[in-house]
């Protein structure tokens, strides 16, 4: 029996321009069908139990559809909110575009939130899965760690691996079974320090510390570098970091700089005016074909 909850939305939202926001739609435990614009996925309920839920819009509310009708919905509610960003206040963004005409489509498509996982440690992983390798080596990556690590659900659907569970291998599994490469040492000690409470990324979320600290916090972590810190930084609600890698880079020279080369000191300059929102402004001014 389906177990069904449904959840209000800020005048500024939508569904659409928020899970196609970037590629985190494409990664497992996610999975977007594009033509009745759902999105499935795998939570873990406050007994740590894997719910599989399908996400959809429908008369301007949120959907939540379970498989399960024994589930408590709070956690399941709380998630939703947290991965859709349906709490977050994007007044002070869309004030730092305005008058900004290559920019004007963003508020008209109520663009601006940017998919998350439902809890930091998910996003920490993924993030450095995606660093120094091609887009479909950082899929095979994290599908490889729910398939292989995550709980399953009721129907089969597995939940992205808690970090016990990947504190529970070695080093060679994360070689030979997820194809990690060099990473494979940091994903052992990273797990490691998240189940022994050593590291809580979850806390990132509600730090205290100026985002300069809080960047060089996450830099402690092997494996975060710069824009791996600063993609992290995007997914905890704080935008001042451009967070650029190869993809970025080559968007800018197409769309600002007539396809040529230039530092990363001028593209740094290009949107310095945009302060603490630069790095959102930048993201949605590279990635408009994406929303329709």
């Amino acid at each position: 029996m389906k177990h069904t909850a449904f959840i209000g939305v800020p005048a500024d939202f939508s569904f659409r321009s928020t899970v196609y926001s970037h590629g985190w739609c494409e990664l497992a435990p996610f999975e977007l069908d594009v033509e009745d614009w759902r999105l499935s996925c795998v939570f873990r309920d406050d007994d740590n139990n894997a719910v599989s839920a399908v996400i959809f819009e429908e008369n301007d509310r949120i959907r939540i559809d379970l498989a399960n009708s024994k589930v408590d919905l709070t956690s399941i509610i709380r998630d939703t909110r947290h991965l859709l960003r349906l709490d977050d206040d994007l007044n002070e963004f869309y004030r730092s575009i305005e008058g900004h005409d290559r920019l004007r489509w963003v508020r008209e498509r109520r663009a601006g939130r940017l998919l998350r996982s439902a809890n930091v440690w998910e996003d920490l992983v993924k993030t450095i899965c995606t660093t120094n390798c091609s887009w479909g080596l950082t899929k095979s990556m994290v599908s490889n760690l729910v398939e292989k690590l995550g709980a399953p659900a009721d129907n089969g659907k597995k939940a992205f691996p808690t970090a016990e569970a990947m504190a529970s291998v070695s080093e060679k599994f994360y070689r030979d079974e997820i194809r990690a490469g060099y990473r494979s040492p940091y994903f052992v000690e990273l797990a490691e320090n998240v189940a022994s409470g050593k590291l809580d990324p979850q806390k990132w979320l509600t730090s205290d510390l100026p985002t300069p600290e809080l960047k060089k916090e996450m830099k402690r972590v092997k494996g975060v570098g710069d824009y791996a810190a600063e993609n992290l930084l995007k997914l905890v609600g704080r935008y001042d970091g451009l967070a650029l890698d190869s993809w970025l880079r080559s968007q800018f020279y197409k769309n600002h700089n007539k396809d040529k080369v230039c530092p990363d000191k001028k593209i740094e300059r290009h949107y310095k005016d945009f302060g603490k929102c630069r790095g959102l402004v930048i993201w949605c001014d590279m990635t408009e074909k994406w929303i329709n």
